[in-house]
């Protein structure tokens, strides 16, 4: 009895997560990760006031040592370590779903307004070798994770107008997003691309 009680109970659980996860943060499921590991993954999603279910789509979050955290059509790949740091890996979180943002509700067109907005070299990868901050869609991720959460201790916040997040102040860039995907349309998708999380910064130290 008590063992069909505890498998309800955890059923229950489960269900309420899964429900909030679609309600809050877009829909998406796990493939791996521990449990305090896929929560540092719905705790970032929740603190970004973006609208993740605009994606059209069930996004995969895969954890597991991966040693980089990148993106592919349809596909997250987080590093366990990174999200073992808990707050501070979910502005790389909020970064590759931003990717997802990009594969599933940019077309060309979309893409090449925000490159001249936000700088870059190359949208994303197919020049190869240029550095992660010369890539839009590397910017366009790094932009989308502060601009929806511009907490003081966001990983992604911008020290300087060249930094990834930098090229465009939170509101003008919260206003061209709601301009391109605000009513999302039918889109040409994005050819299968492989995009990364920038180079993790190294945690402030806090003074107790």
């Amino acid at each position: 009895m008590r063992r069909t009680i505890l498998i309800l109970l955890s059923a229950v659980a489960f269900f309420a997560f899964a429900q909030s996860a679609l309600a809050g943060g877009g829909s998406y499921t796990f493939a791996g990760g521990t449990a305090k590991q896929q929560a540092a993954v719905h705790a970032a999603l929740e603190a970004s006031s973006f609208n993740w279910s605009l994606i059209p789509r069930t996004i995969t979050i895969h954890i597991g040592a991966y040693g980089d955290s990148y993106s592919t059509y349809g596909d997250v790949y987080l590093d366990g370590s990174l999200l073992n740091s808990g707050r501070f890996s979910w502005g790389a979180v909020q970064h590759e779903l931003g990717h997802q943002v990009d594969f599933f509700l940019f077309d060309d067109a979309k893409r090449a307004q925000m490159l001249r907005l936000i700088g870059g070299e190359d949208w994303c990868y197919s020049v190869p070798g240029l550095k992660h901050s010369d890539y839009g869609c590397e910017r366009f991720a790094s932009e989308l994770a502060w601009a929806y959460w511009p907490a003081p201790d966001n990983s992604m916040r911008p020290t300087s107008a060249g930094d990834e997040a930098g090229a465009m102040p939170v509101a003008q860039f919260r206003a061209v997003l709601t301009q391109l995907i605000g009513a999302p349309a039918a889109t040409q998708p994005a050819t299968a691309t492989k995009a990364f999380a920038p180079p993790a910064k190294p945690a402030r130290s806090r003074h107790h």
